[in-house]
């Protein structure tokens, strides 16, 4: 998807892998190891990614480390790109036509920042004619990749438009917050 925007094959996968556990600090060796491409080219990209402020390096005893810098300018544009080819996203994408007839299907930022949810909260939304046992597959392998629970709700698309026009706090809440569209456009949901 991003080939021809990110011509490098070893860059595209450096930033997937900081960009999908966002958290994390990694080093030269694991960073190879992850991504499977030479030495060589990781460490021509990690010096590129560093040099333009977007990782921040750290030495800590005799391996340097490196991780998101949060503040970057891009940070949150470059998180809604790389969440669009999570494990969670492309299973969605492979699986869309099964899924049913999909209106909307949107991510909470919060789940691809790995960020910890209330118990009422949901990381997806999925609106249309749904087949529910399809998408709890998914689901299920997403939360075996993420390593807890991936809360979500699926609706019809009436329902869906009854509780936003009824001020739902459950719907607003989500809608409010920052995510990502991985089906639909945002000013068709918030319509």
């Amino acid at each position: 998807m991003l080939d021809h925007i990110i011509p490098s094959k070893a860059r595209r996968k450096i930033l997937a892998l900081f960009f999908q556990s966002p958290n994390d600090s990694h080093y030269l060796r694991k960073i190879v190891r992850d991504i499977g491409e030479e030495v060589n080219a990781v460490k021509r990209e990690l010096d590129i990614l560093s040099g333009a402020k977007l990782l921040h390096k750290e030495k800590r005893l005799n391996k340097i480390f490196y991780s998101l810098n949060k503040s970057y300018l891009l940070y949150d544009e470059f998180l809604r790109i790389f969440a669009k080819s999570s494990f969670l996203a492309e299973m969605i994408y492979k699986n869309l036509s099964k899924i049913g007839k999909v209106k909307f299907i949107v991510i909470s930022t919060k789940f691809v920042k790995q960020v910890q949810i209330k118990e009422d909260e949901i990381y997806l939304l999925i609106v249309g004619i749904i087949v529910v046992p399809e998408v709890a597959a998914i689901v299920g392998e997403a939360e075996k990749q993420f390593g807890r629970e991936v809360n979500y709700t699926v609706m019809a698309e009436e329902e869906f438009a009854f509780r936003k026009k009824n001020n739902d706090p459950f719907i607003w809440r989500f809608l409010k917050q920052p995510k990502v569209m991985l089906v639909g456009t945002e000013d068709d949901l918030l319509k």
